[in-house]
């Protein structure tokens, strides 16, 4: 008659893949993850359904599986397209870094007005889709026209060790308008391509364009 394993035979003839699974959780938790974006508050820059590539050593490195840091990296900085985990939103979000700590930013029916100066936009093919020029950073923006938009807000001071961000997709987006500066330790890694975009409205088919699409 066969003997169960015993818990200690089990770990010793599966630890190579118990490693593997411990490396795997441990790389996703400090140094690089995936995320799946279910809305679309970035359009036209991210889709629903697109899994984006989180770089989480751009601004610090952490102790696996917590929010511990060990040193930091860089600093967000205006344009970077950032994942944070919002606790007044309860929820994961990716958005547009607008504001750093210091910056006084404005709205004026949809233009941004950073430390006094306007920013530029261009026109497109698209009506609803213009080019925004964030320092050295051009990106598409998208306004379709909604019943109570929040096209206009007064000027307001980033406080230290927070930021300001706003979705791409600007008058259908709950960000900064919303749920006000985001603390700089909720920021969790910085969004640099498309890995995999799956259509949700055509059975999760595959985007091919979209794959290893860059978004910097």
């Amino acid at each position: 008659m066969k003997t169960k394993p015993s818990l200690k035979q089990l770990l010793k003839e599966n630890r190579g893949f118990l490693l593997f699974i411990l490396v795997l959780f441990a790389s996703r938790s400090s140094f690089a993850d995936w995320y799946v974006v279910p809305t679309g508050s970035m359009l036209p820059t991210i889709v629903e359904g697109d899994r984006i590539l989180v770089d989480k050593m751009a601004y610090r490195l952490e102790v696996p599986f917590t929010d511990i840091e060990i040193i930091q990296t860089g600093q967000p900085k205006r344009g970077d397209i950032v994942v944070f985990n919002s606790e007044k939103a309860g929820n994961r979000l990716v958005k547009r870094l607008i504001g750093e700590p210091g910056d006084r930013v404005a709205m004026l029916d949809n233009q941004l007005i950073i430390n006094g100066i306007k920013v530029r936009y261009e026109d497109s093919d698209n009506a609803l889709i213009k080019t925004e020029h964030l320092d050295n950073l051009a990106h598409s923006v998208q306004f379709i026209p909604v019943a109570e938009s929040k096209d206009n807000f007064t000027e307001v001071l980033v406080p230290k060790g927070h930021y300001l961000v706003l979705g791409d997709n600007r008058n259908n987006s709950a960000d900064s308008r919303y749920y006000g500066f985001v603390p700089a330790k909720e920021i969790q890694g910085k969004a640099h391509k498309v890995l995999v975009s799956l259509n949700p409205q055509n059975y999760y088919l595959p985007r091919n364009s979209r794959f290893n699409l860059p978004l910097i």
